[in-house]
């Protein structure tokens, strides 16, 4: 954001009058991301705070600053010239901790500390957790943070130090490498077919049973709106979540027809590919600062998700779909599959 040049307010010691008695970082970090998020209640959300506790801390933040930085009305939240010279300041203040943090963590230059993977919550879940004894037999002295969320980290504000997309991020000041990418497809357990048969096009699966996944709840109401047009979801609907692993038991017990990607069948419960298409295809982005690339243990966690994602050893995240049941030596758990795959055997 270059706030300053487009609200016009020029001189840096404006900026230092305003700023001159600042103590409270933790207030004005919560006031950056008021600014980004456009509203109390998306920072809120984005920091895990009620929307309350940010109006505080911004009322505080005001009073300390002494000057309104926020206007508000019917339409949203609006800066003041006031609030763009402190955002200015603030974001400038961002990127210097963030060049200090990662020249220690260069000078320091050992294999040791922790990393800060940030993942959405199904492939954190269902892919990279089972397999993270992997990286820690190659690397033990490494403590790994996995953070999964479906809100995507930005590693340029030093939310993660590698994160991994469902889509590709728009920040210009990262790097990024496509590691493949996931298929989604239609599957049901074994008890609810044989109850009520599998449906093979979708004019069928509207006559059945339907458990998803909403954990953003903008983008799968597209989704459910794009795919069954006219369709209310109370209509198709039995049960719906925001967690990736209650979605896939709840239908491998049979509760219904769900969501999953093509390597659904090989995470431990029995489930059945259905053939009605789908045609969802999801890149799978990987993301880091350039700056944290060069650190020796950020460096080895990213090589190691290079490999975690290698379509030559896992067909389901090639660019072209392949059907489950052309998968050759997934015939059992993921979590026996991964564990007996480490870094030293191959």
């Amino acid at each position: 954001m270059h706030l300053l040049a487009e609200r016009g307010v020029p001189s840096e010691e404006r900026q230092k009058a305003i700023l001159g008695g600042l103590s409270d970082w933790d207030a004005a970090r919560i006031f950056l991301e008021v600014v980004r998020s456009g509203s109390f209640r998306s920072a809120a959300e984005r920091l895990s705070l009620s929307i309350n506790a940010v109006r505080r801390r911004i009322d505080d933040f005001e009073r300390q600053i002494g000057a309104t930085l926020f206007t508000r009305d019917v339409h949203g939240t609006h800066l003041t010239d006031e609030g763009a010279v402190v955002a200015s300041a603030v974001e400038r203040m961002e990127a210097a901790t963030f060049d200090v943090l990662r020249a220690s963590d260069t000078v320091a230059g050992a294999t040791t500390g922790e990393v800060r993977v940030a993942v959405t919550e199904g492939l954190g879940t269902f892919w990279l957790a089972p397999r993270i004894v992997e990286f820690q037999q190659a690397h033990p002295n490494i403590l790994v943070d996995l953070h999964c969320a479906m809100r995507s980290a930005d590693v340029s504000r030093h939310e993660a130090d590698v994160a991994i997309h469902l889509s590709r991020p728009s920040a210009l000041d990262i790097k990024l490498v496509r590691l493949g990418r996931m298929h989604l497809m239609f599957w049901a357990g074994p008890k609810y077919v044989e109850k009520f048969g599998a449906p093979r096009t979708a004019a069928e699966l509207i006559k059945h049973r339907l458990v998803l996944q909403f954990a953003d709840q903008i983008a799968a109401k597209e989704t459910f709106a794009s795919f069954f047009p006219g369709v209310a979801e109370r209509d198709l609907l039995v049960m719906k979540t925001n967690v990736s692993s209650a979605n896939y038991w709840a239908v491998a017990n049979g509760a219904g027809i769900g969501v999953f990607p093509s390597y659904a069948c090989a995470l431990g419960g029995k489930l059945i590919p259905l053939e009605v298409e789908l045609n969802r295809p999801l890149d799978i982005w990987l993301s880091y600062h350039p700056g944290s690339g060069r650190i020796p243990r950020v460096r080895h966690m990213i090589d190691w998700l290079l490999d975690a994602f290698n379509p030559a050893r896992f067909p389901w995240f090639k660019d072209e779909f392949v059907h489950p049941r052309e998968f050759k030596d997934v015939g059992e758990p993921l979590t026996q599959l991964f564990g007996g795959s480490s870094t030293e055997e191959r």
